[in-house]
């Protein structure tokens, strides 16, 4: 049964919703804005939150405006009296809110209304889980091709995406799959450039002005890749802030609610990649997150803070010699695969995806590589 928030500031109009309408939904109340906001935040997500238009402290256009902003599925309306029409109907153009219905309000039409409700949010529901689905599959085909043809490009964005997967969960964003694509999806652009060039940047090896210069170019190369590809513009405007010194607090053709969870994004997706260059130096992850506070001109402190708790994507893995014909999705290189002529196919620290499985196999089958690796392997 689908829950249903009531919201009023009068505990008896309170309990008449609950009585007239306990057979056809599972209905929770709250008493004024705060409480139902509370309540979102503790019993969420509901598929339709009814808020009385006139309350004290916070009115129900008020509420249901930060309700969009806590959990932008829920279905909102508004119940309002004869003398409130023109501030609902400003709050219905102006604040996306599905409907609004005058009081008193007879029982079929409130249950019709909320059953209406209810299907729009399982709409909404079934279009958002498929375009994840979708969207996050072909990033897997995509991914697993940048796998083979650039296995360092790869692992730092396996890495990267594992670091913004926990600050994404801890910090509650929602639509966590845009802001994990751009993690997985970041280092994209670096399709453009040659691998020594890509070799020295991840290295941390001293680079000429020239191929800084080039290097620094690839967060604008994946995000033209990506900003026309639909329901991917986000996903590509924070691609394109990874190296920015002053992320922009506007996002051009989104809505300020939505922009300011996609900048946040944006500076997770930032943060993530500057503690992956700590980290690759071999700093631990307390000396790292110590390094990041002292830019502060740069980081926000609670967000550096977000990552002491982080484990170490290897932290779950076991070191062991593996067969090269034995090699398996998942496992990560503790050293670099090269031909017995000498060259180097893999570097150390790559993870093993499908793309790359079939690539290795291929050269151990025709007895191109040593017959034992040291790899890390799942537990």
């Amino acid at each position: 049964m689908d829950k249903i928030l009531f919201v009023d500031d009068e505990i008896a109009a309170l309990s008449g919703y609950q009585r007239l309408l306990h057979r056809e939904f599972e209905v929770s109340i709250a008493l004024g804005g705060e409480q139902g906001l509370a309540s979102i935040r503790a019993s969420g997500p509901y598929a339709v939150v009814v808020s009385d238009m006139r309350m004290p402290g916070m009115n129900g256009a008020q509420f249901l405006s930060q309700v969009r902003q806590t959990a932008p599925d829920t279905v909102r309306m508004l119940l309002t009296g004869y003398t409130d029409l023109d501030a609902a109907m400003d709050a219905v153009n102006e604040g996306n809110i599905f409907r609004f219905l005058t009081k008193p309000c007879e029982k079929d039409l409130l249950v019709k209304a909320i059953t209406s409700g209810v299907e729009q949010y399982r709409l909404v529901r079934i279009e958002k889980e498929l375009l994840e689905k979708t969207v996050m599959g072909s990033i897997k085909v995509l991914t697993d091709v940048l796998s083979a043809a650039s296995p360092e490009t790869f692992g730092r964005s396996r890495r990267i995406a594992h670091y913004v997967h926990h600050l994404v969960v801890k910090f509650g964003l929602h639509s966590t799959w845009r802001f994990e694509a751009a993690a997985t999806l970041s280092q994209l652009g670096c399709i453009t450039l040659d691998s020594d060039l890509i070799q020295q940047a991840y290295t941390d090896t001293e680079m000429s002005p020239e191929n800084e210069a080039r290097f620094n170019a690839h967060p604008k190369a994946g995000m033209d890749l990506l900003a026309h590809i639909p329901r991917l513009e986000s996903v590509a405007w924070m691609i394109g802030q990874q190296l920015t010194k002053d992320i922009p607090t506007v996002v051009p053709g989104v809505p300020e609610y939505e922009a300011k969870e996609i900048v946040l994004g944006a500076k997770i997706l930032k943060l993530a990649l500057a503690f992956d260059d700590l980290r690759m130096q071999r700093l631990s992850i307390e000396d790292a997150i110590g390094r990041l506070h002292t830019r502060r001109s740069e980081f926000e402190r609670d967000l550096v803070d977000g990552l002491n708790d982080i484990v170490p994507p290897v932290a779950r893995m076991t070191l062991r010699k593996v067969s090269t014909l034995k090699l398996a999705v998942g496992m990560i290189l503790e050293q670099e695969i090269r031909t017995k002529e000498g060259m180097l196919l893999v570097a150390k620290a790559q993870e093993i995806t499908t793309a790359l499985l079939i690539k290795l196999e291929n050269r151990a089958k025709a007895g191109q590589l040593e017959k034992e690796i040291m790899a890390l392997v799942p537990v």
